[in-house]
């Protein structure tokens, strides 16, 4: 498997935890060293595991917060690390995402989230110019 097809599926893999609201999943993704981080669109910056994987509880278990997406998802990897920028489509809400991962024995693991605030959706890419991914 490529390096980039094992970036998407790490970053996959997050948002499948994410939508099924399963911690154990959402656990496995994240990198299990201390120095993880977070931000929640709204929130203050969260450090270290359990800051970051306690905020993770929260969200997983409120039954009132709405499903998630992915969409747009598009990889940058340099040597054992990697970044991903994506859309979240939350409700009828559309976030911007940064997910940063580590390459931790021949796996991608989620080392620092970042979802905020974005314009709609863009439109779907043409096969050409900036941004095309084959």
């Amino acid at each position: 498997m490529s390096d980039q097809t094992a970036v998407l599926f790490a970053n996959d893999a997050f948002y499948a935890a994410f939508a099924a609201r399963d911690m154990q999943a959402m656990n496995d993704v994240w990198w299990h060293g201390e120095n993880i981080t977070c931000i929640h669109p709204g929130w203050p910056p969260l450090f270290g595991r359990d800051q970051v994987m306690g905020s993770w509880q929260g969200i997983l278990n409120n039954a009132g917060s709405s499903g998630i997406q992915c969409r747009k998802a598009v990889p940058h990897i340099f040597d054992n690390t990697a970044y991903v920028v994506c859309y979240e489509v939350i409700g009828k809400d559309t976030l911007l995402a940064s997910n940063v991962f580590i390459r931790d024995d021949r796996r991608w693991r989620m080392v620092h989230h970042q979802g905020g605030t974005s314009s709609a959706l863009p439109p779907e890419p043409t096969n050409e110019g900036p941004g095309f991914i084959q």
